[in-house]
């Protein structure tokens, strides 16, 4: 390994040619249609490492790891690293990667060849963080999932189209703010922690991507209402976002007068608009659900992003063109 590498020298890192190598000893070809960009610069996964605040005792769990240009730099700053990988060719060639690259340390490493959306649990000791370059597509349906499936994970730090990053870290009152920011409110605190240029990716993809710093709250919010019934409400709030709340939610209440004695309950004007409340405000609608919403609580046209996705969907709230999948 070499001791002080250079944009010239990465070390064990992957640089372009290393990548362009792989890709073709593979038979790897990227492509915008499947959104394929490929991260070829070690200077940005190691900024991304230290953006993360990778520590020597963190257990880390990577989504989307490709060809393996992160999943190294995360090995170089980490105690263990466990990569979950959905493409078939992707993940048999990683472990070769690893050990080729980085000996010393692929004792440490492990592969979960599965869709990070129906990762239920990871091998080794729990996860303590998440550090990710995430497709767009499913970027945030992927980290409410494993946000919600892994309440070990203390700091995520992902990679995603620079749009998706400035609706997760939006606040209230924001052109941007809606579903995913509130979501990502009740796991964590939640902010933009830098740009990343496109002449990072090969090939350079159409738009610029951003780095999301979520660090979790150190206890669970203490609500008398679940988190689906919260999620319901947020669902409820934004499907018609021009609407007042007392119209947008009465769907989810039974009936307008309904949602608007709820939020005079808890203590929101009911012509309010979604985009105005904070996670705080959507849990005390929660906690005045009427008696006559459905026996499991939530909103007929509730959308949580805790369940499996179809990735070439996507939603007004989570995406606009596309950007890196992964590191691909």
């Amino acid at each position: 390994m070499s001791s002080s590498p250079t944009p010239d020298d990465p070390g064990p890192l992957l640089g372009p040619a290393d990548i362009r190598r792989l890709a073709a000893e593979l038979g790897v070809r990227p492509t915008k249609q499947r959104g394929q960009n490929f991260v070829i610069d070690a200077n940005t996964v190691r900024r991304i490492v230290r953006a993360a605040g990778v520590r020597p005792d963190d257990v880390v769990v990577e989504v989307g790891p490709g060809l393996g240009s992160l999943t190294l730099a995360l090995l170089e700053a980490a105690d263990r690293v466990t990569a979950v990988e959905i493409d078939d060719v992707l993940a048999a060639a990683l472990p070769t990667t690893v050990a080729t690259r980085l000996p010393e340390r692929a004792d440490r490493f492990e592969l979960v060849h599965s869709d990070a959306m129906r990762v239920a649990e990871l091998p080794g000791p729990a996860p303590t963080a998440l550090v990710a370059n995430l497709p767009y597509n499913v970027a945030v349906p992927v980290l409410l999932h494993m946000l919600a499936t892994f309440p070990t994970i203390e700091r995520t730090l992902v990679m995603v189209q620079a749009e998706v990053a400035d609706r997760l870290a939006a606040q209230p009152g924001s052109k941007v703010y809606g579903v995913p920011s509130v979501k990502a409110a009740w796991y964590a605190d939640v902010k933009r922690a830098g740009a990343i240029g496109r002449n990072v990716f090969w090939p350079a993809p159409n738009v610029d991507s951003g780095l999301v710093s979520l660090v979790r709250h150190p206890e669970p919010r203490k609500t008398g209402a679940a988190q689906r019934d919260v999620f319901a409400v947020v669902d409820a709030a934004f499907a018609q976002r021009r609407k007042t709340l007392r119209a947008a939610l009465a769907g989810w209440a039974g009936s307008a007068a309904a949602a608007e004695a709820a939020l005079l309950a808890a203590g929101v004007s009911p012509r309010a608009r979604g985009e105005s409340l904070t996670i705080e405000e959507f849990i005390a609608i929660a906690e005045q659900k009427p008696a006559a919403t459905g026996s499991d609580g939530a909103w007929a046209g509730s959308r949580t992003y805790a369940t499996p996705a179809t990735p070439a969907t996507a939603t007004a709230d989570t995406t606009a063109d596309a950007a890196p999948e992964g590191d691909r």
